[in-house]
């Protein structure tokens, strides 16, 4: 109460938002699961059940003729990784604290830092999972060969960060209608499950069910990083920048709307719920 307030330089406030940002992502990695490791593990767990279940539906089908030339299950763990990657950030950038949250109440708080942290303890956690899940089935199978293991890496950011876009401007409707937003968000998260590509590429798709699933950046993610995973598929019809402008554009819109919502937010519509 009595405590004098010296004003700060911008490098300080910097470090201080920082820390705060590894706190709170510290924070959301272990709000699930108090042993993180055991988070981990069930988030791998998750990732080969996905794989798994893909593997046998796409055996049953006969769909494997159809596919790119090379490895058949590091081509479905392609689309799984960056499908999981995204999903995850939309979910966990909606799920955090908003502006009428309890924990918003302490000074240092704001929703830019649950944001962050959301966001990025998901990253954290899913590309460990990856890491794990590559480096178990390159040990115990069969050696695992990536044509261009940066530009894939880079897709699987551009299929998180994505999702933190979607993410932020549900967040940001949510206090105003949270049932819908919750609906809103479950039919996205489950279209996605056909709209993101990970069963097919664009290559393969004539111009009609192409027109489908190009509004998509989660589609365009999937198909580029197929191009720098297998050296036998370029695709012709996904284009790297398009999921980047779309979340930038997004995330703009997102923190405009979640800026207006913060100066009209009332603690009593947490209370109500």
């Amino acid at each position: 109460m009595f405590e004098e307030r010296r004003p700060g330089t911008r490098s300080r406030t910097a470090l201080s938002m920082i820390e705060l940002i590894y706190h709170s992502i510290v924070r959301d990695i272990r709000k699930d699961s108090r042993n993180a490791l055991f988070g981990l593990l069930a988030n791998i767990m998750q990732t080969v059940i996905f794989v798994t279940v893909f593997y046998f539906m796409f055996t049953v089908l006969g769909m494997k003729r159809n596919l790119i030339r090379g490895d058949f299950l590091l081509y479905i763990m392609s689309g799984i990784f960056l499908f999981l990657t995204h999903t995850k950030a939309m979910s966990a950038v909606f799920g955090s604290e908003g502006p009428s949250s309890a924990m918003m109440q302490h000074a240092p708080m704001n929703t830019v830092i649950t944001i962050c942290s959301a966001a990025l303890s998901t990253l954290y956690i899913q590309i460990l999972s990856m890491a794990t899940v590559l480096f178990i089935y390159h040990v115990a199978f069969t050696p695992v060969h990536i044509e261009d293991p940066a530009g894939a890496m880079g897709c699987v950011l551009l299929a998180w960060l994505s999702g933190v876009a979607v993410g932020v401007v549900f967040l940001a409707l949510k206090p105003w209608a949270p049932g819908f937003m919750q609906l809103a968000s479950s039919i996205y998260m489950r279209a996605n499950m056909i709209a993101s590509g990970k069963m097919f590429v664009a290559n393969s798709l004539p111009s009609t069910m192409l027109a489908l699933f190009d509004w998509n950046p989660l589609f365009h993610s999937i198909d580029q990083a197929r191009g720098y995973v297998f050296i036998n598929y370029n695709p012709h019809f996904s284009f790297v920048s398009y999921p980047l402008k779309v979340s930038f554009v997004l995330i703009m819109i997102g923190l405009m709307l979640e800026f207006y919502t913060r100066k009209h937010a009332s603690s009593s519509w947490d209370a109500a719920r």
